[in-house]
């Protein structure tokens, strides 16, 4: 939003037929809570939530419940047996972020998913034992509650512990993904399942292992995961397996506090999250890039606009994919990567003639990893802390290996890595040596946790699953609510499209965009993907009202809740 526009559109604030949108669309708005406020992907998991802050907890108290909540009624992605990242903003705007990414078991080498020719071993670093990293969640849960937490281990973890031995009742949405994912749970798995079962909407899924696990971990601390009874069975079923995680590795594992990306648009002030995410550095790269363009007087969605977005974006990920990885193993050159002036030198070849094609566009002078099924969460606290959670397992159901005794899925995160540099991963991102596995690395990641401020006060908290497609979905998101004055829910309801360099093309949800729109960019020399993207982020987020009042996001694609009082 430009400044010369600021009067008009304070205007349109007053007059809500002023609105940049897609016509004849009916606008929802979100729910709204004059205190707090918790989204998640899960109603069980953001009631848990808003309960703790209920009782008097904090956001930081809500972030251990949530997250745990999730791992009961959300196995699809919420977990024990991945992890994540978080970024902060207390009621004295004080911010950070930490990192609970999963790291390389101390077996890892370079080569470790490659044949005796040089090629990828098909399988190895997506499912089963063999794709599992060291699991970080619960000791991000435990060092966020350290540093933050108010409530009693106990008060926070009873809760999902009582959810787990309940159950949790079955969606529509939650129906079908099991059934989709079956015949993967009896591949992988040497004995059946309780998932594997032929669940049907209604019915209720009991975790009772997953109780018993979360009960030795509140009785013992975050160390009961990875030193005590738990981090035994863990290892031996995962040696067993033909795995790589031992004792050792959960023994050595730590969660990692960062100091996060922050950068300016416009009058907002964005704070994101830092390698070993991407999201931070290519959020910052596109906004950087897009901010001289007037995308409101262009218009919502509009092929101008998609252009200028998709322009970024794709210039972005060729120097994502080539420049970031672990910072503890690799320099990023970060201050040219995220000035305005490396944004202006790399958008300089861009012309609203023709579409840049990205065989011709390699990295800057100073290639991409993920999965889809990863899930967020965004939490204010009456007290006026925030915090953005993203964690994943990477996969769907992560490797699809099952503890049956301890109760939960455990990720595939292995595969976030380049197996092989210039090869695409499962999911056609290509990775590059920044991203090569070692002993102890963190996979690169697109999570991207944000935090908005508007005039130093907090303005919004989003975040969003997708994989490669989260970032885009998340500076659409803020784009929605401040080029075109949105509300949150409205902003979250939008359609999206993504383009991540490689492969070039600009990915749309299908039976979204006008044809007008995709006709003009198809002439312009783009290739409009729709058949692969029937679902570009989850995006679950909270907006500050200028009355001070929370609007909550919720994102219509998945079963995905916002609770608040």
């Amino acid at each position: 939003m430009k400044k010369s526009l600021i009067l008009f559109i304070s205007s349109c604030f007053l007059i809500s037929s002023c609105k940049t949108s897609v016509p004849e669309k009916k606008v929802v708005k979100g729910i709204i809570a004059d205190k707090a406020m918790v989204v998640s992907a899960r109603k069980e998991a953001s009631k848990i939530g808003i309960d703790i802050l209920k009782k008097g907890g904090n956001a930081f108290d809500a972030m251990m419940a949530t997250e745990l909540a999730l791992a009961v009624s959300y196995p699809y992605a919420g977990n024990i047996g991945g992890g994540g990242f978080m970024v902060y903003r207390t009621n004295e705007g004080k911010i950070g972020a930490l990192d609970y990414r999963e790291k390389a078991p101390l077996a890892s080498h370079r080569d470790m998913y490659l044949d005796e020719d040089g090629n990828i071993i098909k399988n190895k670093s997506t499912s089963g034992a063999t794709a599992v990293g060291v699991p970080g969640t619960i000791a991000g849960v435990f060092e966020a509650h350290k540093k933050f937490g108010s409530l009693t281990i106990k008060e926070i973890i009873q809760p999902v512990i009582d959810l787990a031995n309940r159950g949790v009742v079955v969606t529509e949405k939650q129906e079908k993904r099991l059934q989709k994912h079956k015949k993967d749970f009896f591949r992988v798995n040497k004995d059946t399942i309780p998932l594997a079962k032929t669940w049907k909407s209604g019915d209720t899924i009991k975790y009772n292992a997953l109780a018993k696990t979360l009960t030795r971990v509140l009785e013992n601390g975050r160390d009961e995961f990875y030193k005590g009874e738990t981090a035994k069975k863990l290892a031996s079923f995962l040696q067993q397996e033909g795995g790589y995680v031992t004792e050792e590795d959960l023994a050595k594992y730590e969660a990692k506090w960062r100091t996060p990306i922050v950068f300016s648009y416009d009058d907002l002030k964005i704070i994101s999250m830092s390698p070993p995410s991407s999201g931070g550095v290519c959020l910052t790269e596109i906004m950087n890039a897009i901010e001289p363009f007037d995308l409101h007087e262009y218009g919502h969605n509009s092929s101008k606009s998609i252009q200028v977005i998709t322009e970024a974006e794709r210039r972005a990920y060729a120097d994502r994919s080539y420049f970031l990885g672990d910072p503890d193993f690799v320099s990023i050159p970060m201050d040219k990567l995220l000035s305005k002036a490396y944004a202006a030198e790399r958008m300089s070849s861009f012309s609203f003639e023709k579409a840049t094609k990205s065989k011709d566009l390699s990295h800057g002078n100073i290639e991409i990893i993920e999965s889809d099924e990863t899930t967020h969460y965004s939490i204010v606290d009456q007290f006026g802390n925030a915090v953005s959670v993203t964690t994943t397992i990477n996969a769907a159901f992560g490797s699809k290996l099952y503890a049956s005794e301890l109760g939960f899925f455990l990720n595939n995160e292995m595969d976030d890595f380049s197996s092989k540099p210039g090869e695409p991963n499962m999911f056609g991102l290509v990775g590059a040596k920044a991203n090569e596995i070692a002993p102890e690395k963190r996979m690169l990641s697109s999570m991207t946790p944000t935090i908005i401020e508007k005039e130093g006060k907090l303005w919004m908290v989003v975040g969003t699953p997708g994989g490669s497609t989260i970032i885009t979905s998340v500076l659409q998101t803020i784009l929605n609510v401040h080029e075109y004055n949105m509300g949150m829910q409205e902003a979250v309801d939008q359609p999206r499209f993504h383009h991540q360099w490689l492969p070039d093309v600009v990915k749309m949800e299908p039976n979204s965009f006008p044809q007008e729109v995709k006709t003009a960019l198809t002439q312009k020399g783009y290739t409009i993907d729709e058949a692969n993207s029937p679902v570009i982020g989850k995006v679950d987020a909270i907006l500050v009202l200028p009355n001070g009042t929370l609007e909550g996001g919720a994102d219509r694609r998945g079963d995905d809740t916002a609770i608040g009082f």
